[in-house]
């Protein structure tokens, strides 16, 4: 044991040289082995000038608003006044210079008021694209509820034909044969066509095919159905169960496909889907929320399904797309009429990116990181040319952590590719929060995952800590719309 210790005094702090870090060990000849040195060991040194002080002091800057429990309808007007009350953050409360603010781009000054602009508009639409920190409708619901309650809005949005995450923000049922297929993941072959629509994924009730039969061919293919049932979820924000506009996106449909519409099993509409491969929506209108909505589709070959959206009709309607595994840089690679036909019907206002962490492993050096900011620029632009007049926020990364000599710590490249998105940003008319900043910098993932705010893998929020991060976004949001209601008085 004696020999053992005695050996750290020997050991090289950095003495190991991987891909983005230093680990403490011995280097000979090629040849390398991890080993502490006496001051790693004995915990002599502080890795970190972050305290559990300073991390609690940031997580209790803000206070996010009622769970979904507590948002029932049917409530008296002294309770609805009540909580209209709270969809304002109380600033008597809260320490504004600590909140991380959104750094706007200085060659636009009016950034702040053309978002105040759009919310404010009668109708506003909002695509939070993302990689799997929004999965389940994490973040984005919170901000959803938090604008409709501002602006006026309801409905979830955005829900795919075939879901394969848990979600709470609608009841979405689909029949057994449906497949799914989605552009950013990299287990699955790619659609040579590349029309994945604006949301980035299809649904199919039969399988894709490359090619499509001849005639003789077709005549001996079965006649397939499938369904999908659409509720509203008793576990989401009210706001959120009431959606009486219900489209229905697809394209690539090249053959008869009859659709049934059944509202509490009574056949409501009833139609033949355009048969002519073009991107098209098929409304469906309620006048009252949907308890109990099916789908029925029946034909031999089926066309791409883009998804569901369930809107209210006006105000603010916030579409969720998560895309588990995505950098964010695969827009540029679909068919740009599909998306910009699919685009122009949404007529997004507000588009909000949250990309980062999934390129983080992968980055060597500075020379990568600014090839990862300048290829995230080319997907705004991209998306841009084909969505008119959006404002786009763009939302970094998470601290993150990687282990180095037993102890988890910030990725070294983090800071830099932090502040180099935010450069990268501002020169493009693009906003930036700093998701990194406002968690308290460099080494604060453990902190929050010793609180039980990040889950245990240092990188996704539970739902306490997705509350509180969001509130922070929001906060910050409505501090910039604020000045902007105030000048307008």
């Amino acid at each position: 044991m004696g020999g053992l210790f005695g050996l750290m005094f020997l050991s090289q702090k950095g003495g190991i040289q991987k891909e983005q870090i230093q680990e403490d060990g011995f280097s000979f000849e090629g040849l390398s082995l991890k080993y502490p040195t006496y001051k790693t060991f004995l915990a002599l040194e502080k890795d970190s000038s972050l305290t559990k002080e300073d991390i609690l002091k940031v997580t209790e800057i803000v206070t996010p608003v009622a769970d979904e429990g507590d948002l029932e309808e049917n409530i008296s007007p002294e309770i609805v006044a009540k909580k209209d009350s709270i969809q304002r953050p109380d600033f008597s409360k809260i320490d504004t210079t600590q909140i991380e603010r959104i750094q706007y781009p200085a060659s636009n000054p009016d950034f702040a008021k053309e978002l105040q602009t759009k919310l404010s508009s009668r109708s506003c639409r909002i695509i939070h694209y993302g990689d799997s920190q929004i999965e389940g409708d994490r973040i984005t619901g919170y901000i959803r509820n938090r604008l409709q309650g501002m602006y006026g809005g309801s409905g979830p949005g955005f829900i795919p034909v075939k879901p394969v995450y848990n979600q709470i923000a609608a009841i979405v049922k689909p029949s057994e044969n449906w497949y799914r297929y989605a552009r950013f993941d990299p287990t699955q072959e790619k659609f040579k066509h590349r029309k994945y629509g604006a949301y980035m994924s299809v649904s199919r009730f039969t399988k894709h095919l490359e090619k499509l039969p001849d005639s003789i061919v077709l005549d001996s293919m079965p006649i397939v159905k499938a369904s999908v049932v659409i509720g509203k979820s008793k576990k989401a924000y009210a706001k959120f169960r009431r959606f009486t506009n219900i489209g229905l996106h697809y394209g690539n449909c090249n053959y008869p496909i009859k659709i049934s519409v059944y509202n509490n099993d009574k056949l409501i509409q009833q139609d033949s889907l355009k048969a002519d491969g073009k991107y098209h929506k098929y409304r469906i209108k309620t006048n009252t929320t949907p308890s109990n909505l099916k789908i029925e589709l029946e034909g031999k070959i089926s066309a791409d399904f883009y998804g569901l959206t369930l809107d209210g009709g006006s105000k603010v309607q916030m579409d969720n797309v998560a895309m588990r595994g995505s950098s964010g840089t695969i827009f540029s690679s679909t068919n740009a009429s599909a998306y910009g036909q699919m685009a122009r019907n949404l007529n997004p206002k507000i588009i909000i990116m949250q990309y980062g962490g999934n390129t983080m492993p992968y980055l060597k050096d500075s020379t990568k990181v600014d090839s990862y900011a300048k290829s995230m620029v080319n997907q705004i632009n991209w998306l841009r040319r084909r969505t008119k007049n959006a404002s786009f926020i763009f939302i970094g990364p998470t601290d993150m952590c990687l282990p180095v000599n037993g102890k988890m710590e910030t990725y070294p490249l983090l800071p830099y590719l932090n502040e180099k998105l935010i450069q990268t940003c501002s020169e493009n008319n693009v906003a930036y929060w700093s998701m990194y900043d406002a968690m308290g910098g460099k080494g604060s993932m453990p902190f929050w995952v010793e609180e039980k705010l990040t889950a245990n893998d240092y990188m996704h929020f539970t739902w306490k800590g997705t509350k509180i991060i969001s509130e922070l976004f929001f906060t910050a949001l409505y501090l910039d719309l604020k000045e902007e209601l105030n000048d307008e008085t």
